[in-house]
């Protein structure tokens, strides 16, 4: 099935079908299901919930969210002790999140505590780094109060040595933080590691000190409190004696309006309800993230996220936020120099914004309190570019027209916007889908522009003879009457068409997504014969295109395939040879009027068919 961009918000209960499961990492940076599998333990936390404080907790989340639906862009902070070694430890550079420095260098409890001391930023100010966020369009800020390290870089009153008391720093950053946020109108939360402790003896984590489940050994496997539920009261001393107390303590001193929780499957459900009902109990105003208790259907907080680092975006039900970094790491590292393009990141907002999610761009300042001179830059690029089409993004959302091969479109009440990444080579770009009439069309803070014409296809503007902006141009199409479209896509004769799996439309259950990074936008879990993918779309004139296809064949992957659109009809084999590759596969020429293109599975050899990333219909010149 495909997921309406029109579908509304449901009250109560957030789902999302569990045929969209994207796939599992077990160990290592990143585990791909923010979610729980609820046991029998965690049925009676679930009925208490449903039947009681929950239920009434989300009484007022429409007012409670409605601050974070508006704000649309903000600002991610990873930062402590951790980021003085940037990513080299013992004189070597080391590869994956440099924020997870004590487990993959495996450093032992009192040599961290020995490291922690000389945490000293002497050129941290609130000021500075909360004016970044504002000059780049940021409505709100979170930082990490406390990461996986166990380190709380603010003076708590538990687990007071692994606290901003055992360095050499003097000040209360996020104190400071809050304050500056407060005076320049910026919203303010914590990152808070919740389940995933590396220096708590009775927390999960860490298994190179303690031998404790949830680290990298997998001691008793992912859902180790089912398999070992005699393991289970120590990590509840832990959420009793460390957790609970210091994610009070934050809202208590500091008064955030987000709270931001991570890993929530190293524990239990019931310890995730049991810690979400604890927040209730002293602030329902302040909104919880979708990573604190979750099921795969079911979330709780107050709105999804997606993984980590997304590229592209698979569709979601209700309201969800993106968490992109600037590189590859999500604390500082110096070793780490992938840093994205402003122009992707840009172009990233627009996206999340056209399928009605937040994004939330991480930064990792340097040890010393400065933000990294790559980061500046690509912040310095957005701001410029907020300055002239923020309102284009923060407070807009999802239009209902379809997709469209130039870029996006959002909307806020009478204001269409068109996100122009790829200028159309013929200088005619159609706003495909759009039916009711308009009162102008301008470049957003500019002059007016061109119109050509409005036919059954949509409005034709003219981008003759105008000056562009390359990585994004805004145009604002003013609506006389609230929007009319139809669903349906139009090819584009001068320019590729790339038909991705996440906007297919998915037949039969069982499908999976991918997680959205630049490698894994795929769906997969193609398992049986009557699953297959389709995309309906129009066809203006006629028109011959090159056809080529990309997916991944891993190792348990196995079978043939059918293409089908038009009077092109062929089946090929799954080619591991292929992965990855963009392969041509035919040419089709297409009559006006309406197509399918549709690739179906003739036979399955392996675990499953392929994963497939996209179609692309290259037009023949």
């Amino acid at each position: 099935m495909k997921t309406s961009r029109s579908i509304k918000y449901i009250l109560l209960i957030l789902l999302y079908p569990i045929f969209f499961r994207s796939y599992a990492q077990n160990k290592g940076d990143e585990d791909k299901d923010m979610f729980n599998t609820p046991a029998k333990r965690d049925q009676a936390a679930i009925k208490e919930a449903k039947n009681g404080w929950w239920t009434s907790s989300v009484s007022n989340k429409a007012e409670r969210i409605k601050w974070w639906k508006a704000g649309s862009f903000g600002m991610f902070i990873h930062w402590g002790v951790y980021s003085m070694a940037g990513g080299v430890w013992d004189g070597q550079a080391f590869g994956g999140y440099a924020e997870h420095l004590m487990r993959i260098k495996k450093i032992p409890r009192e040599k961290y505590l020995t490291f922690a001391k000389d945490f000293n930023p002497e050129f941290f100010n609130a000021e500075t780094w909360v004016k970044y966020a504002q000059n780049a369009g940021m409505q709100y800020l979170i930082i990490t109060a406390k990461h996986h390290d166990g380190f709380a870089i603010y003076p708590t009153a538990f687990s007071k040595d692994y606290s901003l008391a055992s360095t050499s720093f003097r000040r209360d950053p996020l104190q400071e933080l809050a304050n500056a946020c407060k005076k320049h109108g910026i919203k303010f939360g914590f990152y808070y590691s919740h389940a995933f402790d590396w220096e708590d003896p009775n927390a999960p984590g860490n298994d190179w000190d303690y031998n404790n489940p949830g680290g990298d050994r997998l001691l008793g496997g992912r859902e180790w409190y089912d398999s070992h539920p005699e393991w289970l009261p120590k990590a509840q001393k832990y959420v009793d004696e460390k957790s609970i107390p210091q994610i009070k303590e934050l809202i208590n001193r500091y008064h955030p309006d987000i709270l931001w929780f991570d890993t929530p499957h190293k524990l239990p459900l019931s310890e995730n309800l049991r810690i979400l009902k604890a927040i209730r109990a002293i602030d329902n105003k302040v909104v919880v993230n979708g990573r604190l208790a979750g099921l795969n259907n079911f979330n709780f907080g107050d709105y999804f996220n997606t993984a980590d680092k997304p590229a592209e975006f698979y569709p979601f039900r209700g309201d969800w936020e993106a968490i992109p970094t600037t590189n590859e790491s999500y604390g500082y590292s110096q070793a780490d120099s992938s840093h994205k393009s402003a122009s992707f990141l840009i172009q990233l907002l627009a996206k999340s914004r056209a399928k009605g999610g937040n994004l939330l761009l991480n930064i990792g300042p340097m040890g010393n309190g400065k933000f990294d001179q790559r980061d500046i830059r690509i912040l310095d690029s957005i701001s410029v570019w907020m300055k002239k089409y923020a309102t284009s993004v923060i407070g807009a959302g999802a239009s209902p027209l379809p997709i469209q091969n130039w870029g996006v479109t959002t909307l806020k009440n009478d204001s269409l916007f068109l996100h122009v990444f790829q200028q159309p080579t013929d200088g005619k770009l159609l706003v495909a889908g759009l039916l009711n009439s308009i009162k102008e069309a301008k470049v957003l803070g500019g002059s007016p522009w061109p119109i050509l014409k409005q036919d059954q296809d949509g409005l034709w503007l003219s981008l003759a003879e105008q000056t562009h902006d390359p990585v994004d141009e805004v145009i604002l199409i003013k609506l006389s009457s609230p929007i009319k479209t139809d669903s349906l896509r139009r090819l584009d004769n001068n320019s590729n068409n790339r038909l991705l799996a996440f906007d297919g439309v998915l037949h039969a259950e069982g499908f999976k997504f991918g997680d959205g990074k630049r490698t894994q936008y795929f769906v997969g879990n193609w398992t049986k014969k009557e699953q297959y993918i389709s995309w309906p779309v129009k066809q203006t004139g006629s028109k011959k295109y090159k056809i080529w296809i990309k997916y991944l064949a891993a190792a348990n992957s196995g079978g043939s395939y059918q293409v089908k659109i038009g009077n092109f009809d062929q089946t090929f084999e799954v080619d591991a040879n292929s992965s990855r590759k963009m392969l041509e596969i035919g040419t089709v020429s297409l009559n006006d009027g309406l197509q399918e293109l549709s690739v179906k599975p003739k036979s399955i050899t392996g675990e499953e068919l392929m994963k497939l990333y996209e179609i692309v219909l290259e037009p023949i010149k």
